[in-house]
């Protein structure tokens, strides 16, 4: 799918020169109707169609990185390692950015990885405007974005992270009501992760510590993989291989 950038008028002219040239997007000059495509305000950037829109918003997180709210965050119990202060993670699927956001801020250091370049896009304007924010400028300068394929570039690494995070985009869901068509728009651009084998592969050929995968509560394993253990919540599961 072919992604065009729209900028407007009082948006930073020079970034969207910079988002169009990273991406490989066209720059257009008329908004584009009944089509998805990137849009650039003196907010932010956001991928949009029609009145509906996606936008990284790191800012709408404060409350959750609290010290007292992050303590019971499910992400942050399952990639706990005992005797590490500040473990090294990869986010293999970063894709917006918010769990990795919820690791750095309890004290990992993360690299973050997403092919997809809209998506990418998102994030690392999402990332920029969020080193700004002082609630969230330490957490932000212990990620480190990399727009590249997570599965080549953990097959290239040197050095083994202590966890691997991987979260494969979920199976389309049938729901209604806004926040399930805003997250339509986002599959749009990526499909229901299909090398769910080589990602798993990869991830444990680095030989971590951990690795920790987030499921639907009631989906299978990743690639048929049985963890060593899961931990439950309503909606959500996260299952831990020990290799």
């Amino acid at each position: 799918m072919k992604i065009s950038l729209y900028a407007d008028a009082d948006a930073d002219s020079a970034k969207a020169k910079e988002i169009a040239g990273t991406g490989g997007f066209s720059q257009v000059l008329t908004m584009p109707v009944d089509t998805l495509f990137l849009h650039l305000t003196n907010e932010g950037l956001r991928l949009e169609r029609d009145s509906l829109f996606v936008m990284g918003d790191f800012d709408a997180m404060k409350r959750r990185l609290k010290h007292g709210n992050l303590s019971g965050e499910m992400l942050v119990k399952a990639m706990r390692l005992k005797d590490v202060p500040e473990p090294s993670v990869i986010d293999a699927t970063a894709g917006m950015g918010e769990d990795s956001l919820l690791l750095a801020a309890a004290g990992f250091h993360v690299d973050l990885y997403e092919y997809d370049p809209v998506i990418a896009a998102l994030l690392s304007d999402a990332l920029l405007r969020a080193r700004t924010v002082p609630e969230l400028s330490e957490a932000v300068d212990r990620m480190k974005f990399f727009q590249k394929d997570s599965v080549r570039a953990m097959h290239d690494m040197a050095e083994a992270p202590d966890a691997v995070f991987l979260d494969p985009m979920f199976p389309k869901r049938q729901k209604s009501g806004l926040v399930g068509k805003k997250f339509q728009l986002l599959q749009q651009l990526e499909k229901p992760c299909d090398n769910e084998e080589e990602l798993l592969a990869a991830a444990l050929m680095l030989r971590p510590r951990k690795v920790v995968i987030k499921r639907p509560l009631k989906g299978p394993f990743l690639a048929g993989h049985k963890p060593s253990y899961s931990l439950t919540g309503k909606a959500i599961r996260y299952d831990v291989i020990m290799p």
